[in-house]
């Protein structure tokens, strides 16, 4: 093996942080490759359609060197980064990205004024994202962001959904809020769009920290809206 490729686990823990390698899965058609950056331990994700080596990066979050050669060495084609909503600690890497890939960039409407990038594509809820022969489907969440989105991808084989938060679900509760009224308007759209749609093996690869399932957190969603955060 060349000594300068980066390594990437292949024994996926979904426990990642600042300055470790990779962690990659294998789903049916793909391969889902998780990376922690900067100093905020912001997760971006590589996912790469394994028929058609057509790739997709979510949140091109910081540390433009380390996410450029992942995509250099795992990515045959990156045809979209996906920008999950507004908050700068999300985009450090995106210009420096796209300079290097002259990959098309998209994100919800009504958070895509203050990106350092203006989308090629303006994403809606309900509408479907297709990376070679694997299709995610777009799901906006109000209230962390007014357009937040997570991007839902169920395996074909195993019926499995795995989950592309951002920051509105974590492990341990819904994303920050700045009144009341964002924090009801989140939990409501989490509660609607996420956990009344989706099943307990659902997946839930956030922007910050370790993944969780819908499963580990359906439990607690009345606690969630009775302490208000």
């Amino acid at each position: 093996m060349d000594e300068h490729l980066m390594v990437i686990e292949d024994q996926y823990t979904g426990s990642v942080s600042q300055g470790s390698a990779p962690q990659r899965r294998a789903i049916a058609g793909g391969t889902i490759t998780k990376m922690s950056v900067g100093p905020m331990d912001n997760n971006s994700y590589l996912i790469v359609c394994s028929t058609t080596g057509q790739s997709l990066l979510v949140d091109a979050a910081n540390e433009a060197e380390r996410l450029s050669q992942l995509i250099d060495e795992n990515a045959p084609v990156l045809t979209l980064i996906v920008t999950t909503h507004q908050h700068a600690d999300h985009w450090q890497a995106l210009e420096d990205i796209v300079g290097g890939t002259a990959s098309p960039t998209a994100a919800h409407s009504l958070d895509a004024e203050p990106l350092p990038v203006a989308p090629d594509r303006l994403l809606d809820d309900g509408e479907s994202v297709d990376v070679g022969e694997l299709t995610l489907k777009v799901i906006h969440l109000r209230g962390h962001t007014p357009g937040s989105i997570a991007l839902a991808l169920t395996d074909s084989e195993s019926g499995i959904t795995h989950l592309f938060t951002g920051d509105s679900l974590f492990p341990g509760g819904v994303g920050k809020t700045s009144s009341p009224e964002e924090f009801t308007s989140l939990l409501d759209d989490v509660s609607a769009k996420i956990f009344d749609v989706y099943g307990d093996e659902t997946i839930v690869y956030p922007g910050h920290g370790k993944d969780t399932t819908l499963g580990d957190e359906r439990p607690h969603l009345a606690k969630w809206r009775e302490r208000g955060w």
